[in-house]
């Protein structure tokens, strides 16, 4: 990356962050450019210089979400695609440690951001994205496991709204419990009553 190009990144996540530290305390349609410049600590040329508007911003903050919040399930091997017909069933299993714990390490370092993001939904558009994302890969992980289609779209409001009750207590509690704990609890609800004990 040249010097030229660093200059802009740095500028932009200056921008998004002003945008999402803002929208903490107000809606977006009160979010003035002279407030995100004062924010981000750069001129209205610097501002004018990169965006045409607040809407611009504000699509490029969600982005910069999606992408921090993606990057927490990345590793050094870059996974094979899953063929959702044929692969073991074990695989579509995405309730487990391997796809919860990132989430959770992802909310533990990022409250202010998740709770933001969960409060401006519909503006930033993230209602969409996960409805996209929850689609691709749910809608056909239902259908192998033998879902009708008209129960999947009430079976993933199911999953989703009951791990965001959990994890809404867990940051409730300032995120005290460990990652592993919560994990657990949110399998154990998902795959049976909650309240059996682990096996040792």
């Amino acid at each position: 990356m040249n010097k030229k190009e660093s200059k802009y990144f740095a500028t932009a996540e200056k921008m998004d962050r002003a945008m999402l530290e803002l929208l903490e305390k107000k809606e977006f349609e009160y979010i003035t450019v002279k407030e995100l410049c004062e924010k981000a600590d750069v001129n209205r040329s610097t501002f004018y210089l990169h965006y045409d508007n607040t809407v611009e911003l504000l699509q490029e903050a969600t982005r910069y979400v999606i992408d921090r919040f993606l990057s927490y399930f990345l590793n050094e091997e870059k996974p094979s695609p899953i063929d959702f017909e044929t692969c073991p069933s074990e695989e579509l299993i995405f309730i487990s440690a391997k796809y919860i714990l990132p989430y959770l390490n992802f909310i533990r370092e990022n409250r202010r951001v998740f709770l933001t993001t969960l409060r401006h939904l519909g503006t930033m558009g993230l209602d969409t994205y996960y409805e996209t994302m929850f689609r691709k890969f749910f809608t056909p992980i239902l259908a192998r496991f033998g879902v009708p289609e008209p129960r999947r779209p009430y079976v993933i409001k199911f999953y989703l709204t009951g791990v965001t009750a959990i994890v809404m207590e867990w940051i409730r509690g300032g995120c005290r419990d460990s990652l592993e704990m919560i994990s657990e609890t949110i399998v154990d609800c998902i795959f049976n009553d909650g309240t059996k004990e682990k096996n040792s």
